[in-house]
């Protein structure tokens, strides 16, 4: 009796488990999948990626081509690492098809349970928060109404480098120059700088790792790995004021309650302009100042240039960066091999999208991650001439800005955000104040920093 009773048992699992077994290998049959390795039991793909995602994933997209396809633990996830693939297929075609953002840890505990611009899920809130920050917080004529504050940073960067008695710490100094910078335009006061600089470092450090709960989620709750304690520690750092815009929305009864904000969506967005905005900007300078270190016959070229067009007596003005094109072309190069973001943050495909001829053809199943490797494509081949090296010619390479990409037609272009794209880009937010701050700062340096500096290894780590 005890073996019908197990048999019985046996049985009725199977027929139960029968369904959703074949609804998967349908599923798997039925796509036109973009190719890539043959996923491990588990773990998928998981062994392939090491620290450096981006350049695990370049390495990868070597073989397998600009659209791979990935098993990330139980996750599918589809790589662009070719510009004109993703701009063509991710931002262009079916835009709409890839604009919300998966489920994630770090969205959860660092953005107030994926409240902020970089992780809302695609719906009426997430269109007023665009809208907030495109023509509330930093519209092109608010950020110039601004440019006073910029200089008055800008001079007092020049005054605590020249009153420095002994060698500085540039990365430092150039932290709370953006992070005053952003302060001041966005909350009309000046914040202690260094009482947000480890929250800040720690919320960019754990958006570039590689979390295995997301994507193994049966391991999520052993934290293997630790990032998801680190996660929830991090809701610690707030703001501690609110610009006056975000306060009236917030006590507005007119709005409805899917739009309304609360306090942890008001401190998400404060969380954003801090974060976006003062870590990429010293970061992007840093790298800039770098370059300009190790190779002494492009800062002696920028030195002659500031030279004829500025002279010695005053400082460069953001007015001076037109006419600076040399400079210029050094902090394009910059941006394009040290992008702020280089994978771009995961979208989830809301719906099933399928390429075109001129992609291959290859369809992407709903729920499916997708990846869009900045890095990779600022190294195409096929884009850029000898693209992992620095070119400082403006007539050779014109940067982040327009990258040439084709797209259907020969000489059109189209332009790649460094932190997002088409409808769910979060973006980082006064991109062309950040650009005026490297270039000046730049020009700065191209004086002070002596022609026979040791050069620093400057290394990347994590995302």
């Amino acid at each position: 009796m005890e073996l019908i009773i197990t048999h019985l048992v046996i049985a009725f699992i199977l027929i139960l488990a029968l369904p959703a077994v074949i609804s998967h290998r349908r599923r798997s049959r039925k796509f036109n999948l973009p190719p890539g390795p043959k996923p491990l039991p588990m773990i998928g793909n998981l062994h392939l990626i090491g620290p450096l995602i981006h350049q695990s994933l370049h390495a990868l997209a070597k073989k397998h081509g600009p659209l791979m396809y990935l098993r990330l633990g139980s996750r599918p996830t589809v790589v662009g690492s070719s510009a004109a693939a993703a701009a063509r297929f991710f931002f262009k075609t079916h835009d709409l098809s890839f604009s919300t953002r998966p489920n994630m840890a770090v969205g959860k505990y660092t953005a107030y349970n994926s409240s902020d611009m970089l992780w809302l899920p695609y719906g009426s809130y997430w269109r007023l928060v665009r809208r907030l920050f495109l023509t509330e917080l930093f519209s092109a004529k608010r950020l110039h109404s601004f440019s006073s504050i910029r200089v008055d940073e800008v001079h007092g960067l020049l005054r605590r480098i020249f009153d420095a008695s002994r060698q500085v710490v540039l990365r430092e100094l150039l932290f709370v120059f953006a992070f005053n910078v952003i302060s001041r335009i966005a909350f009309g006061k000046q914040y202690v700088a260094q009482d947000f600089k480890e929250g800040i470092e720690e919320i960019m450090l754990l958006h570039g790792v590689f979390n295995l709960g997301d994507y193994i989620p049966w391991l999520g709750f052993l934290d293997l790995q630790g990032y998801e304690r680190r996660l929830r520690e991090g809701d610690a750092f707030v703001a501690k004021d609110i610009v006056d815009v975000l306060l009236l929305m917030v006590d507005d009864p007119t709005m409805d309650k899917d739009t309304r904000l609360d306090r942890d969506k008001v401190k998400a967005i404060v969380q954003d302009i801090f974060v976006g905005a003062s870590e990429t900007s010293s970061l992007t300078i840093e790298w800039a100042i770098s370059e300009l270190v190790r190779n002494p016959e492009k800062q002696r070229k920028a030195a002659e240039e500031l030279e004829q067009v500025v002279g010695r007596g005053r400082w460069v003005e953001e007015d001076d960066i037109p006419r600076l094109p040399y400079l210029v072309a050094i902090v394009k190069e910059t941006m394009r091999l040290h992008p702020a973001a280089p994978l771009l943050m995961p979208r989830l495909s809301r719906e099933h999208a399928v390429a075109g001829e001129d992609c291959g053809g290859y369809e992407v199943p709903a729920g499916t991650i997708v990846l869009v490797n900045v890095w990779a494509m600022r190294r195409d081949p096929d884009v850029w001439e000898a693209p992992e090296e620095a070119e400082d010619v403006p007539s050779v390479r014109i940067g982040i800005e327009n990258d040439p990409v084709s797209a259907g037609q020969s000489g059109s272009r189209i332009r790649m955000a460094v932190a997002g794209g088409g409808e769910a880009g979060g973006g980082e937010h006064g991109g062309g104040a950040r650009y005026n701050h490297a270039a000046e700062v730049c020009c700065v340096c191209g004086r002070v920093v002596p022609i026979d500096s040791d050069a620093q290894d400057i290394t990347e780590r994590f995302s």
